[in-house]
C-alpha cells in the first residue's frame, strides 16, 4: 500500500476479501445440476466499496488478488464500478479465489469458498499501510474474516490502532465459520479489534461469537460495553436493531420477493456508510441500509445489483416509515 497522491482522504477505505463470485443461473437446484454460471466481482469488502460509490461516495480497496486472469479481472471490474484499486496488488503463487453458491430462495444459500492457505486478500501486510490514508478515510470499513489469518490480521490491527477511532471506524464481523480453526478463536480477535471500532454490525450469530449473547438487546449492550458507539444487530426476519448509549431504534424488515440473499449485508453496509457520512439521524441511516439491503436480496448478483441513492428511496417511499424508535 504505498502513498497515496495529492494527499486526498476516500469517503470510504475497506480492508479485505475479495474474489470472483460464480454464482448458478439456475435457482432451487444444487451445484451438481447447474448448467452454467455467471461470473462478477464478489467479497463482501470489495462489495461494499461497489455499494458506497453507487452512493456518490469515494471508495478503495485495500486488497490482494493473484497473478492470474481473475486477478486481472477483479481489478478491472474494480475500476469499472469506480473504485480505486490502486492498493489492490498481486500475490506470486496464489490463486485468485473463487466462490459458488446455491439458490433455494427464500431463505437458504448455501455458499463455498475456495480460499487455499495463502489466498491473496489475507497477504495484507503490516508495513504495506499508507498511514494517512487510514488515518483520514471518512469511513474505515473492516471485516471478520479479515482476522482469521497472518499477515491480514497483524495489518488489521495496525490500520485499527493507527486510526485510534477517529472519524467512523466500523467492524463487519463477517463470521465464516469455515475461515476460522473455532468460534473461540474467531470471537476473541473480534473483541480484540472492537477496542478499536467505533460500529459494530453483526447478525445473531456473528454477535454471538463476538461477545457471547443470543438475545439482541443484550448482544447491544455488551457491543457498546466494549467501547463502540453504534451496535447495529442484524435480526433476520425480525429487522434491524440498533444501539447507542441513548438511543435504540428498531426497523423491520423491508418487504421483498428474495431471489438470492447473498449480498445484502454489503448493500446494508456501503448504505450505513453513505448514511453516517451524511450524519443522518440513526433511524434514517438504518431504514435507508435496510432499504437497500432488501433491493439486493431482490436479486441473482451481488455487485451489479448495489442499488443508487435513488432506488433505496424510491423502496422506502413505496412501504412507507415502518420505524420503531425508543430511547434507552
Amino acid at each position: 500500500m504505498t502513498d497515496r497522491s495529492e494527499g486526498t482522504a476516500f469517503d470510504v477505505l475497506a480492508f479485505g476479501r475479495l474474489g470472483v463470485d460464480l454464482y448458478p443461473l439456475q435457482t432451487g437446484v444444487g451445484l451438481a445440476e447447474v448448467a452454467s454460471f455467471g461470473k462478477d466481482l464478489g467479497g463482501s469488502a470489495a462489495n461494499v466499496t461497489v455499494a458506497a460509490v453507487r452512493h456518490g461516495r469515494t471508495a478503495a480497496l485495500v486488497s490482494r488478488v493473484g497473478e492470474d486472469p481473475f486477478g486481472a479481472y477483479l481489478k478491472d471490474e474494480l475500476r469499472a464500478y469506480g473504485v480505486d484499486d490502486r492498493w489492490v496488488t498481486p500475490v506470486a503463487g496464489a490463486p485468485t479465489p473463487v466462490t459458488f453458491c446455491e439458490i433455494f430462495p427464500p431463505d437458504d444459500f448455501p455458499i463455498y469458498f475456495y480460499r487455499p492457505p495463502g489466498t491473496p486478500d489475507l497477504v495484507i501486510r503490516p508495513g504495506e499501510l499508507d498511514p494517512a490514508a487510514v488515518r483520514t478515510a471518512g469511513v474505515l470499513w473492516l471485516t471478520g474474516t479479515g482476522l482469521s489469518a497472518e499477515p491480514s490480521a497483524a495489518a488489521h490491527l495496525r490500520a485499527l490502532r493507527i486510526r485510534d477511532r477517529r472519524h467512523v471506524t466500523v467492524l463487519d464481523l463477517d463470521y465464516r465459520p469455515s475461515l476460522w480453526p473455532s468460534r473461540e478463536a474467531a470471537g476473541a480477535a473480534m473483541r480484540e479489534a472492537l477496542r478499536y471500532a467505533t460500529v459494530a454490525v453483526g447478525n445473531l450469530d456473528e454477535c454471538a461469537t463476538a461477545v457471547g449473547e443470543h438475545d439482541p438487546d443484550a448482544a447491544a449492550e455488551a457491543l457498546l460495553a466494549l467501547g463502540v458507539r453504534i451496535a447495529v444487530v442484524k435480526q433476520g426476519p425480525r429487522g434491524v436493531l440498533a444501539r447507542t448509549a441513548s438511543e435504540r431504534v428498531e426497523v423491520p424488515p423491508t418487504p421483498v420477493t428474495v431471489v438470492n440473499g447473498l449480498g445484502a449485508g454489503d448493500a446494508f453496509g456501503g448504505a450505513l456508510c453513505h448514511g453516517l457520512l451524511a450524519g443522518w439521524p440513526l433511524e434514517r441511516v438504518l431504514r435507508f441500509a435496510s432499504a437497500a439491503g432488501a433491493h439486493v436480496a431482490g436479486e441473482l448478483f451481488c455487485a451489479p445489483a448495489m442499488p443508487t441513492t435513488a432506488e433505496v428511496e424510491d423502496l422506502m417511499n413505496e412501504h412507507g416509515d415502518r420505524t420503531a424508535v425508543r430511547h434507552a
